[in-house]
């Protein structure tokens, strides 16, 4: 990865206040000139359940407890060890934690967050995602098509684009691809300013990231902090989590905040940080890493901790358990910081904002507004998903050789069906096979969604898209085609092969009938697939209910001769219906019996020479309605299945 790409430098741009236009012109002056967070006695609880359960339990656990500060233009780090509610406490200010167990008052500028804040702000979550099959410029177009108004033309959006891609050091590699598990793309410095870019499209006040530095080598990440201190230099107020800085990383930090087991250790200037542990008793050795100084003194496992406990305590503290002496370290922190004066200058600033807050009574908003309408995002979902498409092929055009190659595989078994008794079961068997085909080839469709989910939360939560557009935009460029065009060439390809009915009518039915059927259990697949964040669980239960539908199709068990009690099963057999109107287009005036007079003649009860006595003897009802009461079956059935995939996506747990 090469250190020179990551070297960027941002030209001072002009602030732009369409994300809050909503607000009143007071509040929009103020968030010109940067915006001040601040945060009063926030405490966050989770419920935590244990146990089976006949004999579950659920205990509360307090993730943050009575957190206060100030964040102004600049950059903002919170610090702590793992587990200590890092991101917990940026998702509380992001207004992306789930408000249940949340309390406490997040405010901008002395005034409430509005409730499109989500939106009007930037947020870069700690695993990158942006669409790996799209270039850097596309990715950016989508943000941009998608978040600035509909007021601004095409010129302004392009241009709009050209300067962030400018700004982030991004023009060498505009037009490549960002990359894929299967595909080689940019370096992950690059990757991570992508994102980035992403958020800065709407020209945020305030920024959110989730520790950037995630996965970048010390220069890169050096790299990525340079670029932010520049960009907080605009009037910016960055906020971001960060776990265990280099000295050349913390030294660009304004603020800085100390947080361990959900508590305050300090809150207030980097740069005094040193001083004020020190007058705590606790001094930073000569070339020590500040940031590894704090975490060493929090996690109580310093050799300062453990000088200054040897002069105080004597050597029999040494000898104490780890996990008792751990916890008394973090209360004395937390103690000694409320007493401190960074606490009482930061409090007495808090009720000055509360203050302003109770005046100004601040208009908030009802709603989540959009910028743009259900038909824009609809075009600009189905066009990256289809470009998705053809950017992976190593899936779409595998499935189409398969289908290939399967269709010719299976018109050599079968070749040339004959009239005879053998081509009843020849008939019966190749279009057994069809159907189940149709249906387990369609359990890939489960990947749609699972594999899009954190996609899909992170665009949804920051007001790209609705629910609405982003569901009925893959079905319209993801599941169709790759569901009808398997279809069409597997019809293609064995209907002749096969030597089945020689009617026109015939041949568009099938085609029809296998769209149908794939249409339906691609359907159930989301339906059951929606949601999930594992595929192979989605997977397991399509296979399972697949092979349980298969017993009721028809073939392997006469359907008239099931108990009464078991009988309703079928109903629910997407293979019963597929397989039903397939024998029925097919067998439908066949003659099985080759010069043999079936008018003139009694055919024997157990002999069967027509296609009609086929049927009959299968339970099907020979009228145009025993063939299309199928087709109905299907369509209601994923009408259904849809339903309830896009409810399951719309009451989607999307906030952490």
């Amino acid at each position: 990865m090469s250190s020179s790409n990551d070297q960027v430098f941002i030209t001072m741009s002009q602030r732009n206040t369409n994300g809050f236009s909503g607000m009143p012109s007071n509040d929009l002056k103020s968030f010109t000139q940067g915006a001040v967070l601040s945060f009063h006695n926030v405490c966050y609880r989770v419920k935590v359940k244990s146990g089976f359960l006949l004999a579950r339990k659920t205990t509360e656990k307090e993730i943050l407890m009575n957190v206060n500060g100030i964040m102004r233009p600049g950059l903002n780090a919170i610090l702590g060890p793992t587990g200590g509610g890092k991101s917990s406490l940026l998702d509380v200010l992001a207004a992306r934690k789930d408000p249940q167990g949340l309390s406490g008052d997040v405010l901008i500028n002395g005034a409430p967050r509005p409730a499109n804040f989500k939106c009007t702000s930037g947020y870069v979550v700690q695993d990158d995602v942006v669409m790996g099959t799209l270039t850097v410029r596309e990715n950016l177009q989508f943000s941009a098509a998608l978040r600035l108004p509909t007021t601004m033309t095409n010129h302004e959006k392009n241009e709009r684009i050209t300067k962030v891609i400018q700004e982030l050091g991004l023009a060498k590699v505009a037009d490549s691809k960002v990359g894929t598990q299967f595909t080689r793309g940019v370096s992950g410095g690059e990757r991570k300013r992508t994102s980035i870019g992403m958020e800065l499209i709407t020209d945020p006040s305030i920024l959110f990231l989730d520790e950037p530095t995630t996965g970048l080598d010390s220069s890169t990440a050096n790299a990525v902090l340079l670029l932010l201190k520049r960009m907080s230099k605009q009037g910016r107020t960055i906020i971001f989590s960060i776990h265990q800085p280099r000295y050349s990383i913390f030294k660009l930090f304004d603020s800085l905040t100390l947080l361990a087991s959900g508590r305050v250790m300090f809150h207030g200037p980097a740069q005094e940080a040193l001083g004020y542990f020190a007058s705590a008793g606790h001094h930073c050795e000569s070339y020590n890493n500040p940031a590894d100084f704090f975490l060493d003194v929090i996690n109580g496992d310093s050799s300062a901790v453990t000088s200054n406990r040897e002069d105080e305590d004597g050597e029999a503290r040494e000898t104490e358990d780890p996990s008792k002496r751990d916890k008394p370290v973090i209360e004395k922190l937390a103690e000694f910081y409320v007493n401190s004066a960074f606490f009482t200058d930061t409090k007495a600033e808090l009720d000055q904002l509360s203050g302003v807050q109770k005046k100004k009574k601040s208009v908030v908003f009802k709603e989540l507004t959009y910028a743009t309408s259900f038909c824009h995002q609809l075009k600009w979902i189905s066009k990256r998903s289809f470009k998705n498409l053809l950017g992976n092929p190593q899936a779409s055009i595998a499935e189409i050789i398969v289908t290939i190659f399967l269709g010719l595989i299976i018109g050599a078994i079968f070749y040339d069906l004959k009239h005879d008794p053998t081509g009843i079961q020849n008939r019966a068997g190749v279009l057994f096979f069809l159907t189940t085909n149709q249906c387990f080839s369609s359990v890939s469709a489960v990947e749609l969604f699972v594999v899009e989910k954190k996609l899909f939360i992170h665009e949804y939560i920051s007001g790209y898209y609705r629910v609405s557009s982003y569901f009925f935009g893959k079905l319209l460029s993801d599941l169709l085609p790759m569901r009808m065009l398997p279809s069409i060439i597997f019809t293609c390809i064995i209907y002749f092969l096969l030597g089945l009915k020689p009617v026109v009518e015939s041949f568009f039915i099938m085609m029809f009938t296998l769209m149908m059927v794939a249409f339906t259990a691609s359907s159930m697949s989301l339906a059951i697939a929606a949601g999930q964040s594992v595929v192979s669980i989605a997977t397991l239960l399509m296979t399972i209910t697949f092979v349980f539908m298969m017993i009721f199709s028809g073939l392997l068990v006469n359907l008239r001769t099931i108990v009464p009690w078991l009988s309703w099963l079928q109903y629910f057999s997407i293979p019963r219906y597929g397989y039903t109107a397939l024998r029925h287009n097919e067998f439908l005036g066949q003659n099985f019996c080759p010069g043999f007079n079936v008018t003139a003649n009694n055919t024997c009860s157990f002999a069967i020479c027509t296609g009609e006595e086929y049927l009959i003897n299968q339970g099907i009802d020979l009228s145009p309605w025993g063939l299309w009461k199928n087709h109905v079956a299907l369509a209601c059935m994923t009408v259904i299945f849809l339903t309830i995939a896009y409810l399951k996506l719309l009451f989607l747990k999307k906030f952490s």
